[in-house]
């Protein structure tokens, strides 16, 4: 009877041991009091989203702009990735030139760069898209679709972050031509990590053909793999941060590879993952295609902590963080507001971060 007694016990620290281990390795975002200055907004652009590197001492800004004139839903018809430096991850930026402008509206990117996501590997520098072409009519009050389901994805590459900027004239990934695959009417928003493999992983969204047309759907979000950071890419073929009977959860991936694997922080478009409504989730993977959501995986509600005041915002996403010593530092995101007179005003904020365990 002792003995048993005494086996149960080991059994009951065992199980306590690895459950006090497995807390002890769960990760956590802190999210700092955000500058005054940290904040990149323009008068006569809408700004959204941007994604930052380092070279020799100067912040390299890559984002999205679209003339106000144009209404917000130009977004899909007059979007071009910019340009904007800065001494400080955390600003003031500097508009400074058109990374990827309009060019020939016959190649697949002609009219329009969007969502840009901008990496450095092996000293070359990369940014991957969203690019489309198509009528270019701006429609206010709806989707240009034609523009929408023309999305595709692409990269540009550099030798500097101040360019010239080497594109392509087909897409770095394409729709499938099966119709009823996941990705066959249209994909966008890629970001890219190396996996601790050595192997380049994407992270995309994409829109099926099983719904009615224009619209398609579901909306899901898929990996593929290469050995080079400009492809080819093999998809995998099943989608990736689901949730049962949603057929859109989730939003904006960004991933990244630290202490040997996968995180990825995307918007919650109702709190299915959080439980804390509109918001930012963290998930984790060892391989890129199973992923887990975090012990914590509460990144940040839509709000944002300025050195004076919390301001609530329509919309906290496109998260993209900067590292400095290979871990976050900042994590930049598109956000907007409604000014006295009820005008949608857009920006981008840069948010002081640590990525610890807990």
């Amino acid at each position: 009877m002792k003995k048993n007694i005494f086996f149960i016990g080991i059994i009951v620290l065992i199980i306590f041991a690895c459950s006090n281990y497995k807390d002890s390795n769960s990760y956590v975002f802190n999210l700092d009091k955000v500058p005054l200055n940290a904040k990149f907004i323009d008068n006569d652009w809408y700004i959204w989203g941007g994604s930052v590197v380092e070279k020799d001492g100067k912040y390299h800004m890559f984002y999205s702009r679209w003339p106000k004139k144009f209404h917000f839903n130009a977004w899909l018809t007059y979007s071009e990735v910019a340009h904007a430096v800065s001494d400080s991850p955390f600003g003031p930026f500097r508009h400074k030139d058109i990374a990827l402008p309009s060019r020939d509206p016959k190649l697949w990117d002609g009219y329009n760069t969007h969502n840009p996501t901008v990496k450095e590997f092996d000293g070359k520098y990369y940014i991957y898209y969203t690019g489309n072409t198509g009528n270019r009519k701006v429609k206010e009050k709806s989707y240009n679709w034609e523009h929408r389901n023309n999305q595709r994805i692409g990269v540009a590459v550099a030798n500097h972050p101040n360019g010239p900027w080497k594109r392509f004239d087909q897409p770095l990934i394409d729709v499938s031509n099966d119709s009823t695959a996941h990705d066959a009417l249209m994909l966008a928003n890629p970001s890219v990590t190396r996996h601790p493999d050595g192997r380049y992983v994407l992270v995309y969204k994409c829109v099926g053909k099983k719904r009615k047309l224009p619209n398609g759907g579901p909306v899901v979000h898929m990996v593929a793999f290469s050995d080079s950071p400009t492809g080819p890419f093999t998809k995998h073929p099943d989608p990736i941060f689901t949730a049962k009977g949603n057929e859109f959860p989730a939003e904006d991936p960004y991933i990244w590879t630290q202490d040997g694997k996968m995180f990825a922080i995307v918007k919650d478009f109702k709190g299915t993952f959080t439980k804390k409504g509109q918001s930012l989730a963290l998930f984790e993977s060892k391989n890129g295609i199973e992923w887990d959501l975090s012990q914590n995986p509460l990144v940040s509600t839509v709000k944002i902590e300025w050195e004076n005041r919390t301001q609530k915002v329509k919309h906290l996403e496109r998260p993209q963080l900067f590292f400095k010593n290979g871990k976050p530092y900042s994590l930049m995101c598109a956000s907007d507001t409604l000014d006295v007179n009820g005008v949608l005003q857009s920006f981008n904020v840069q948010i002081p971060v640590s990525f610890e365990k807990k």
